[in-house]
């Protein structure tokens, strides 16, 4: 028989207090320093004077002035969609505007890569709007005289690509998106959607370090739009670029965001992860805003998990064990190695059985018999885990290391106590 061998229920790392998710150190990608935007007569215009605290309906009748945008300071990290949301009017497409002096700002700082955009002459922006940003519109904008691999290859043709590589390049885009085979076609033969997906391949061609898009699928149907959502998340996680994506619909927003910045009259209300904006919403406009989501797409693991009532070491005795669980009265074990390694589960009947055979620990558990979903699951998917399972779901990280349990029980107080 095996020296008996036991664990701690929890290491250090997990012993230590929730305090939301991490954010590693970046250097941000796009860096927006107190942007202005200001449509009408802004020849006399004193920003430093206006009262902040009035509403942009009440400047405009004050001054005669529409506010687009107050006072806008973001930092987007490379790699990240960057999704910014609002109600009409809000300033979400002027700001995607102003990134790229679509819009020139009244006041303020764009960067890129610490270079200052808006410093920018005639000629270096057009350098940077031909090799290091590209923009896909609501509407497509698609050139209809022309075929779509030359609407593909339209940007690499202003770069003065060769045609023959320019069309090649074209071809790989439209493979990409799923448009292998449609070159030769034209605009007005394709569906909304597949004109969108040109539109993307369009602005993935000269392979930008970053794409803006205004809204690119607000014009398409329901059931064609999820799948242009479904689509975009397929190939961000395989070109990596930095986005920044403006819409109106919260649930796309939770859908494709790594982060969301949520606009009020010109103004960022609340920037924060998916969790955190549903969760937690900074004001009465915001929390209006996600009144109906459903926590449990949001609500994740590590937020209601729990200690394992009994850890065992693979190597501990099955005599020790079965005493320990008849003591803690618990039907079951969660078995890990000596690296907290998760290996499976025993039951406390199976447990008896290789006692009384005198067998080892290995003979009685099983790894495939109980969930696992790792600390960032939602609940939604824990819950369809659970289903028709009479153990918790087992949290794990990516090297197996058992982080701790959810019961059933623990996904529904989640669920009750977040709506609270």
């Amino acid at each position: 028989m095996s020296n008996s061998k036991s664990v701690s229920l929890l290491s250090p790392e997990l012993r230590q207090e929730d305090k939301g998710d991490s954010q590693q150190s970046v250097i941000p990608k796009v860096q927006v320093h107190n942007l202005w935007k200001i449509f009408g007569k802004t020849h006399s215009v004193d920003i430093d004077s206006f009262d902040k605290s009035k509403s942009k309906q009440e400047l405009l009748e004050e001054l005669g002035l529409v506010i687009a945008l107050a006072d806008v300071a973001l930092d987007i990290n490379e790699g990240e969609t960057f999704v910014v949301m609002g109600l009409s009017g809000s300033g979400k497409s002027t700001l995607l505007r102003c990134i790229n002096r679509l819009i020139e700002p009244t006041r303020g700082e764009v960067t890129i890569d610490g270079e200052n955009v808006t410093a920018m002459n005639v000629e270096q922006l057009r350098e940077l709007r031909r090799h290091r940003m590209s923009m896909v519109f609501q509407h497509f904008a698609l050139m209809p005289f022309r075929s779509i691999l030359d609407n593909v290859a339209f940007g690499l043709e202003l770069r003065g690509v060769s045609e023959k590589e320019r069309q090649e390049q074209a071809k790989e885009m439209l493979t990409l998106v799923g448009l292998e085979g449609w070159g030769n076609y034209h605009p007005e033969e394709l569906s909304g959607g597949m004109q969108q997906r040109v539109g993307l391949a369009r602005a993935l061609a000269t392979d930008p370090d970053i794409l803006l898009l205004d809204e690119p699928f607000s014009a398409l149907d329901p059931l064609i739009r999820r799948e242009m959502q479904d689509e975009f998340l397929k190939l961000a996680s395989v070109v990596r670029k930095t986005v920044i994506f403006v819409t109106h619909d919260l649930n796309e927003a939770l859908k494709l965001g790594d982060r969301i910045a949520i606009m009020q009259d010109g103004k960022i209300v609340q920037v924060g992860s998916t969790k955190e904006i549903v969760l937690y919403p900074a004001n009465d406009y915001v929390r209006e805003f996600v009144r109906d989501v459903p926590k449990m797409k949001v609500l994740v693991a590590r937020r209601v998990m729990e200690p394992p009532g009994v850890i065992a070491n693979v190597d501990e005795a099955p005599d020790a064990i079965l005493k320990r669980l008849t003591k803690q009265r618990e039907q079951y074990a969660f078995v890990v190695d000596d690296k907290r390694e998760f290996q499976g589960v025993i039951r406390i009947e199976a447990l008896k059985t290789v006692v009384e055979e005198h067998k080892t620990t290995t003979d009685a558990f099983c790894t495939d018999c109980i969930p696992e979903a790792e600390p960032e699951t939602i609940l939604e998917e824990l819950a369809q885990l659970s289903a028709g399972s009479d153990l918790p779901v087992v949290i794990v990280d990516r090297n197996k290391k058992l982080h701790g349990i959810v019961p059933m029980a623990s996904i529904l107080k989640g669920i009750t106590e977040s709506e609270e």
